[in-house]
């Protein structure tokens, strides 16, 4: 079991004394009691629905030998609860015409679904920017790897985040196999499981930390007024706007911006239960965290699925606690039964500051989600006028 952290503890402790001895805080309920930034929680408004839309596509784009690929109604209606789609396939399907054509096939007798070619020229955009950016992704998969005590992760852990990572579908072949120098897969212990492993000329390579290069930036900004040794330890720290920050809070953020720690990509060393020595585990399970979400596409992941590298990552702390206890580096999401976390840092007004065009291409589907069946409506309108 992972161990909370201090603050968490403090911070539960506070709680149940507000609410009174008689009842219990879960961490459920003090996830729900936060503060909420609007910006992101209007942001996963779309994405909750954006993410069944790209379940069901992914489901059509399976089957290549239908021409176009397309799948029955009745299978998707069958996946309906699994799919989370509340009120049924067919009807959710109709919630998104920009994106999802229902036709009748008279040879099978049966009703199909296939993508709109405007969500086909958008799923061939995002491929083709995966395929131009290889270079990239490998890079990733490689920090990702020397993040690990052991320089390896379970295959099955990045399979879960392989569309976070801007991985292709067939990453096994393009990226591992195709890059026998760099990766190589091994059995592990357990039946049907695969040990992603970096080769051993590529164990040593060392690699600078996404927020070391943001320090740099900092110092080196005209008229920077920076203290080199105040933010040497630091990370960037935003809030939103109606967030009070009380003097205690201020104070306590600025005494752990100086806490010396060990970056993502240095060796541990021997772990120490001092308090200093748990505040310091602490600060380096912030530091993996934050460039694991540096990593992503999107700069945001389910924490579900990050929770599955804390054992390779040496992470033993709960996770999620400490996202909640650094709200200004991240912003934990609970919208549509999932809990979603975000890099505050690269996000300005609900857009990536610093986007690429696997995200680009994914923004585009975003909008038809977005756009529902309200253009539709506006040309039936203008048609019968």
């Amino acid at each position: 079991m992972p161990i909370p952290t201090l603050k968490t503890i403090l911070k539960h402790q506070n709680q149940c004394r507000v609410i009174g001895s008689r009842f219990k805080t879960s961490s459920v309920q003090y996830v729900a009691s936060r503060f909420r930034d609007p910006t992101f929680e209007k942001l996963m408004d779309k994405y909750k629905n954006l993410l069944k839309v790209i379940a069901i596509q992914d489901l059509i784009l399976a089957n290549p030998t239908n021409n176009p690929p397309s799948v029955s109604l009745d299978f998707l209606s069958r996946l309906s609860q699994k799919l989370h789609l509340n009120r049924g396939a067919a009807s959710f399907l109709r919630k998104y015409p920009h994106i999802f054509h229902i036709f009748y096939d008279p040879n099978k007798f049966q009703t199909f679904c296939r993508l709109t070619d405007a969500a086909m020229r958008v799923s061939r955009q995002e491929a083709e920017a995966i395929n131009a950016s290889l270079d990239v992704v490998v890079d990733r998969l490689v920090r990702l790897l020397s993040m690990s005590t052991t320089k390896s992760l379970p295959l099955r852990a990045v399979f879960k985040v392989w569309r976070e990572l801007g991985l292709p579908d067939d990453f096994e072949d393009s990226i591992i196999s195709g890059n026998s120098h760099i990766f190589k897969l091994v059995d592990a212990h357990e039946p049907n499981t695969h040990i992603l492993m970096l080769t051993d000329e590529m164990r040593d390579k060392r690699f600078v930390a996404c927020v070391e290069n943001w320090r740099v930036m900092e110092c080196c900004r005209e008229n920077s007024a920076v203290d080199r040794t105040e933010i040497r330890y630091s990370f960037k720290h935003s809030y939103p706007p109606g967030m009070r920050l009380v003097r205690d809070f201020k104070a306590k953020v600025k005494e752990w911006q100086r806490l010396p720690y060990v970056g993502p990509y240095e060796e541990m060393g021997e772990k120490k239960r001092s308090k200093a020595g748990i505040m310091g585990l602490e600060k380096r399970a912030v530091a993996i965290v934050h460039e694991f979400l540096s990593l992503t596409v999107e700069r945001m992941v389910e924490v579900e699925k990050i929770s599955h590298f804390r054992k390779s990552l040496a992470i033993d702390l709960n996770i999620r606690d400490l996202f909640l206890d650094h709200p200004g580096m991240f912003y934990l999401s609970t919208k549509g039964k999932r809990h979603t976390v975000f890099l505050r840092e690269g996000y300005e007004r609900g857009c990536l500051i610093d986007p690429n065009p696997v995200y680009n291409a994914r923004r585009k589907l975003l909008d038809l989600v977005v756009l529902g069946r309200h253009a539709m409506l506006i040309n039936n309108e203008s048609r019968w006028s």
